[in-house]
């Protein structure tokens, strides 16, 4: 079995996404549930997979009715977008968490007013 380059980079990158949300998790980061965790694994392993033994999707594909091996291109843009996905998820949460922690400073500094 050849190993081509893509295969080696979404196998790396899956890793590192992986073994990033397995660290935030066991640090008990906030916003890290064993649920984001397990999807994480889900998500960044089958991707893994699917770029390790392409040809598993082959048979996807004659269900779906897709022809030809595209399985590269829509890999690569399933990362994409998953990627995308995480780093947003990852940014709203932190934007909940400055507005609920500015919001209870506000509330303490009108309830020491009154």
């Amino acid at each position: 079995m050849k190993i081509n380059p893509y295969q080696i980079i979404v196998v790396a990158l899956s890793f590192f996404m992986i073994f990033q949300g397995t660290k935030g998790f066991i640090q008990g980061k906030s916003g890290q549930t064993l649920y984001k965790l397990a999807a994480r694994i889900f998500v960044w392993g089958g991707m893994s997979f699917i770029a390790l033994f392409p040809r598993s999707t082959n048979t996807l594909a004659e269900i779906i009715g897709l022809k030809g091996n595209i399985n590269a291109v829509i890999l690569t843009g399933f990362l994409l977008i998953f990627l995308i996905i995480f780093k947003l998820l990852s940014a709203i949460e932190r934007l909940e968490q400055n507005i609920s922690e500015l919001t209870r400073k506000d509330t303490l500094k009108e309830i020491d007013k009154n």
